[in-house]
C-alpha cells in the first residue's frame, strides 16, 4: 500500500471512530480538537448508523498493517 492510500485509510479510520462516539456517547471528538459544541443530538436510527459505520472503521485499522493492502477475493 501506497503512502497515499495509507493517509486515506487513517482518516477513514478517524472518521469512523469519530462516527463511533457520536453514536456510542453523542460526543464529537474533531469538533472537541478543533472548537465548537461537542454534544450532537441525533435519532436512534442514526447512532445506529454512526455505530456501524464506527465498527466498520475498526475492522479497518486491520488493512494497516497488511503489507499487501486490502485483498479482495
Amino acid at each position: 500500500m501506497n503512502w497515499l492510500s495509507r493517509v486515506a485509510l487513517v482518516l477513514v479510520i478517524i472518521g469512523a471512530v469519530n462516527w463511533l462516539l457520536v453514536s456510542l456517547f453523542q460526543w464529537d471528538l474533531v469538533t472537541a480538537a478543533f472548537g465548537g459544541e461537542t454534544l450532537r443530538a441525533s435519532s436512534g436510527l442514526s447512532r445506529v448508523i454512526y455505530g456501524l459505520v464506527g465498527v466498520a472503521g475498526l475492522y479497518s485499522i486491520t488493512f494497516l498493517f497488511n503489507d499487501s493492502g486490502i485483498k479482495s477475493k
